[in-house]
């Protein structure tokens, strides 16, 4: 099992705001062409709302309480790759550079009041600490040319700007090696559009949405596949059972057994069998590593990316149920499953249908408000930094955000060391 990053806590005694300030941070994914992850950006509580000197401590602070200072946590965060990080002008010297790795982050440039020569001047000294820098929401005119000069990237939000307005920009600096980021790309609709005005890079949630497949036929062994879903929910699991039923299944039954091989769960000798994973990991890990094979099927050519997600959801749903009383498998199942319409491009009324879940889970899984939703409904906040709506929902149910901040970093680190061992 991958080691999780270890918050580092304020000093007791200090008597200091920050001491006591909630710091949480969210990850979101930047895809290409093709839907594979080019970067993620690092939202961090605050960052929307607060300017200057506060911006920068409220990073600051986070960025020390998680660890994500030294490139080893920051990379168990990114899964390795560039972070981009919301970065106020007041934050731009070289103590920056002592706090994040530069290797390893942009840092994106809100648009300010103006453009002055020494905002410039400090992003050419970040720049020559080997830091990137993206610029968002930028004007092209003759005061923004020395700064666009340095960009690597720039970032448009699509749901503000035209079409017709991109394509211009695009043309504009066709010739420069600046890379475009459509940003607020929310449906299918709005990714078409970008694409053809020329942008390379996405960020929004538009993979997450459900797009209709019509005359879209099951998979053949899909029943077989609810019924091991159904045979893993067995408290006690018969054994021989889920193991002829994961046997008849060959792209589970593969996908099972390069899990139960990878480095995560620490297994000297290779796992040739059914038979043998489970007494290899043990009934609940082989549980949650059935359904994350499952999940990886109904999957299928989408984004790797969207099972990424599904399977944070479904391991932050499952770190939280003991300490609510719910059963930790149900709320694996619940966290994993909820993309399922996404997955299979259907709305979750038809995908609901034929799952062999309790009611209470199905109920949760069709939007209702109840005790089983309530952790997965603080995450869906939470992956749009949506931080209004993360603290309305921890008040309405009783959730501690500061350890769902740790539990959220912790996941992140589990998710990334499944998928790097061959998901």
């Amino acid at each position: 099992m991958a080691a999780a990053i270890q918050p580092v806590h304020c000093s007791e005694g200090s008597g200091s705001e920050s001491a006591h300030r909630l710091c949480s941070v969210v990850r979101q994914p930047v895809l290409d062409l093709r839907g594979r992850v080019h970067a993620y950006e690092l939202r961090f509580r605050g960052d929307a709302v607060h300017a200057g000197a506060e911006a920068y401590s409220n990073l600051l602070e986070t960025v020390v309480n998680f660890g994500l200072d030294k490139p080893s946590e920051l990379k168990k965060l990114t899964g390795k790759l560039t972070a981009f990080v919301r970065c106020p002008v007041e934050a731009l010297n070289e103590q920056l550079a002592q706090v994040l790795p530069a290797s390893l982050t942009v840092l994106k440039i809100v648009k300010g009041p103006e453009v002055s020569p020494e905002l410039i001047a400090a992003c050419r000294q970040m720049k020559a600490l080997g830091f990137r820098i993206a610029l968002d929401d930028f004007r092209i005119d003759k005061q923004t040319g020395s700064l666009v000069e340095l960009a690597n990237y720039i970032e448009i939000d699509f749901a503000r700007i035209s079409q017709e307005e991109s394509r211009e920009l695009l043309n504009e600096l066709h010739e420069s090696e600046i890379t475009f980021i459509a940003k607020r790309v929310n449906t299918y609709a709005d990714y078409r559009k970008a694409r053809e005005v020329g942008f390379a890079l996405f960020e929004g949630h538009y993979f997450c949405e459900p797009t209709e497949v019509r005359n879209r036929r099951p998979p053949v062994n899909q029943m077989l596949r609810l019924n091991i879903l159904k045979a893993l929910q067995q408290n006690p699991m018969d054994m021989h059972k889920v193991s002829q039923l994961v046997m008849r299944d060959g792209p589970i039954a593969y996908q099972l057994l390069r899990l139960v091989n990878s480095p995560v769960w620490g297994i000297r000798q290779k796992v040739e069998s059914i038979e043998m994973a489970l007494v290899a990991v043990g009934e609940t890990s082989f549980r949650r590593i059935a359904t994350l094979a499952i999940a990886a099927e109904f999957n299928g050519d989408q984004p790797a990316e969207l099972l990424c997600m599904a399977m944070l959801r479904g391991r932050i749903c499952e770190l939280t149920a003991s300490s609510r009383g719910l059963e930790p498998f149900g709320q694996y199942l619940l966290g994993l499953l909820s993309l399922l319409p996404a997955m299979q491009g259907q709305p979750m009324s038809e995908v609901t249908r034929t799952l062999p879940l309790s009611g209470e889970i199905l109920e949760a899984l069709m939007g209702k408000r109840n005790s089983e939703r309530a952790t997965l409904c603080w995450l869906e906040n939470c992956e749009r930094a949506d931080w209004a709506a993360c603290d309305a929902a921890a008040l309405a149910d009783g959730l501690d955000q500061r350890d769902l901040a740790r539990i959220y970093i912790e996941g992140v680190a589990w998710t990334e060391a499944a998928l790097h061992s061959g998901v």
